[in-house]
């Protein structure tokens, strides 16, 4: 590091390390023949269309064809919308807008998404815990516990990576506890794969709550960056005031508005109920293995499972060009592997190539 750079940067940046995306840790492997299973995305890529007449103008901060569609989509009202570049900064635009740098502190609940930490740190505020109970489901006296003590609270619902609700009657005794003291953000990146827990329509209950949603998983737009929080206003009306004057490229929106559109959403529905079924099949197929555990549940599109001959398979994968994700640094996830929902095809190369591993595991023991 340059002197200048050492001299300039920010004390609180100095001891921060990135966030391990899937892209992150395989940026050098990528090539055409690879399959992968590591980052939640959709097997699924659709065709849009693109208009380039606008583009030599700066777009709208929220393009009312996008937000007109996604609050029509989620049953809300457009003032409690913003649309961001990807959930994620909607995470940083709450812990902007809500915390003091140096002051203030949020609540996560670990194992999840590693995010909500990685922006409190950037933003130089401070990270309780509240871990997850042995079956995943909230500890929630160890939550109300906190009280008084953060501003905001993050829950994953679907969670990541251990694909679990949380417990509706649970979720909302922690909205209600911290009612006069701290937002509640519940995070549904995957609410498409387990629509019956969305809290979207509660919205106009509760004050003190920030939905985040994304159209880069079920929606199949991972490499667009569109998410979006929906909120009664005064905390739409809040971001709106740390939020970038153009976050959304015109292209995206254009693209956004089309996934969002009837025909959008009919292929939406057709393609979650392959994943499902996909899901279903290839949960079973893993099952089987007496070497395997499954681990959490599958209101997502991914598998969690455990394995003592974790390292090994992740790499007999990777050596055929299979790209999966290790969950082992998680809290209570060791020797933990994570599995996206893949194609049809994608799915039986990754079964084909674990049924090969295992069995010459077995040779080996017995030899």
């Amino acid at each position: 590091m340059s002197n200048l750079v050492t001299l300039l940067l920010n004390e609180n940046i100095k001891g921060l390390k990135p966030y391990e995306s899937a892209r992150r840790l395989f940026s050098g492997a990528g090539n055409n023949q690879q399959i992968w299973l590591n980052a939640n995305e959709s097997p699924f890529a659709n065709p849009y269309d693109i208009d380039a007449q606008r583009f030599n103008r700066y777009p709208d901060c929220q393009p009312p064809a996008v937000i007109d569609a996604y609050a029509q989509y989620a049953g809300i009202e457009t003032d409690q919308l913003l649309v961001s570049r990807g959930a994620d900064e909607g995470i940083e635009l709450l812990i902007r807008a809500f915390c003091t740098p140096g002051k203030d502190s949020v609540l996560i609940c670990p194992p999840t998404y590693g995010m909500y930490a990685i922006s409190a740190e950037t933003c130089d505020v401070a990270i309780e815990r509240a871990p997850l109970k042995a079956d995943f489901s909230l500890d929630v006296q160890a939550i109300k516990a906190f009280k008084g003590k953060v501003n905001l609270v993050f829950i994953c619902s679907p969670n990541n990576p251990t694909g679990t609700s949380v417990d509706k009657a649970q979720l909302r005794d922690v909205i209600e506890h911290f009612a006069d003291s701290a937002i509640v953000v519940i995070d549904e990146a995957y609410i498409e794969f387990d629509r019956d827990n969305s809290w979207a329509d509660e919205l106009n209950n509760y004050p003190n709550i920030a939905i985040l949603r994304t159209l880069s998983k079920a929606f199949a737009l991972a490499g667009l960056r569109c998410g979006f929080t929906l909120a009664q206003a005064p905390i739409i009306q809040a971001l709106m005031k740390v939020i970038a004057p153009y976050p959304i490229p015109e292209p995206v929106a254009q693209i956004a508005a089309q996934a969002l559109s009837q025909n959008g959403l009919t292929t939406l529905e057709q393609q979650v109920r392959v994943i499902n079924q996909e899901k279903t099949q290839l949960k079973h197929a893993i099952d089987a293995y007496a070497e395997v555990e499954l681990v959490g549940d599958d209101k997502a599109n991914f598998i969690l499972f455990r394995t003592a001959n974790k390292s090994a398979l992740m790499a007999h994968l990777v050596a055929r060009n299979i790209l999966i994700r290790d969950q082992s640094k998680q809290l209570n996830l060791d020797n933990c592997l994570r599995i996206t929902v893949g194609s049809p095809e994608q799915n039986k190369q990754l079964l084909s190539e674990i049924s090969r591993f295992f069995t010459n595991q077995s040779s080996t023991q017995e030899a």
